[in-house]
């Protein structure tokens, strides 16, 4: 595979998004009748952030981990942009699991146990196997990357993941010949995860790529997030993240990792065909059938300050990623 910069295309230094205060939301819509525009705003969680964070730091963490997190490599913040603030990153989450509210995750994810943690790997591979946490992580540096995120809800962030780079994870297992994607498999646990007693989603959740797409060198496997473990609402203990995809794709508390020789059936391309494809590539020229993808809210937001920003083909990574695709019409393959 040809090297490609990590750096990803710039941004101006006047979009950059100020770390300031700012006023919660419930309190905010309470006091102007505005409950209704909820999902217009992120969750705002000046007073309760902290706590979530001491949380965090307190479960997420067994010692051998927290020392080779200690060693990570530092990374630069190669995207021209500020930082989302941690209390909008750990605070503002989609994983149905916990609930359909942004603040689930983060309010309902207390009694949620990431270790220990096994992840079961199998398919088309030389290697299979059950590995713990720990056999994962073993051979691997830990690193900072720091990427632009987006959702296909047409809200985004500026998040410093910590992981490494997910082909060196894959390689680990050598992939048979035939294996052409790969499909990843979240936890399914109704004692961690209250909401899989509903019908909300087909549990458990599935996500899948493209062989060449999971080896790209700008896809992760994250651990981390701001310089220390994953909290449970932002996918504890382990996470996928592809920059240039909508963060559906980016798959939450992986248990099973399964190589195959035909596209995987993922959850939400199974759910809803018609709104959410197999490939799920960033693209402000393809509209969600339900609102524009032209442009994005760059957290924090307010009722006041929206923060509406362009969206960017492949959300600014064009330029290592586009040959992935070359000749599909992207339009078709969403």
């Amino acid at each position: 595979m040809p090297n490609r910069s990590l750096t990803g295309s710039p941004v101006a230094s006047d979009d950059i998004t100020p770390e300031s205060v700012f006023l919660k939301r419930r309190d905010l819509l309470a006091g102007l009748g505005y409950l209704g525009m909820a999902a217009l705003l992120p969750a705002q969680a000046n007073a309760a952030g902290p706590a979530y964070v001491a949380q965090a730091d307190r479960a997420n963490a067994p010692a051998w981990l927290r020392q080779k997190i200690a060693g990570r490599k530092g990374g630069a913040n190669t995207t021209g942009e500020s930082l989302t603030p941690y209390d909008s990153v750990s605070t503002y989450n989609n994983f149905y699991e916990f609930g359909l509210d942004k603040e689930d995750p983060a309010e309902r994810s207390a009694d949620f146990r990431p270790d220990p943690w096994r992840v079961t790997v199998d398919g088309l591979c030389n290697k299979p196997g059950s590995y713990t946490l720990e056999d994962i992580l073993k051979p691997h540096t830990l690193e900072d990357r720091i990427y632009r995120f987006r959702c296909v809800e047409a809200w985004s962030m500026v998040v410093p993941w910590l992981g490494f780079p997910l082909g060196d994870l894959l390689s680990r297992f050598d992939p048979k010949a035939e294996a052409k994607y790969v499909e990843f498999t979240t936890l399914e646990d109704s004692a961690q995860f209250p909401n899989q007693k509903s019908r909300a989603l087909d549990w458990p959740y599935v996500e899948g790529l493209r062989l060449d797409e999971a080896l790209h060198p700008l896809t992760i496997m994250a651990v981390g997030v701001y310089g220390r473990s994953l909290p449970p609402q932002n996918g504890a203990p382990l996470r996928l993240i592809v920059p240039w995809k909508y963060g559906f794709k980016s798959i939450k508390s992986i248990v099973r990792v399964r190589f195959t020789a035909t596209q995987p059936r993922t959850t939400w391309a199974m759910m809803a065909p018609n709104e959410y494809g197999f490939y799920a590539n960033v693209n402000p020229a393809v509209d969600h059938p339900r609102w524009s993808q032209a442009r994005e809210r760059r957290l924090p937001a307010s009722l006041f300050n929206p923060n509406w920003r362009p969206t960017l083909p492949f959300n600014g990574y064009a330029r290592e990623v586009a040959g992935l695709y070359s000749g599909m019409d992207l339009r078709r393959f969403f």
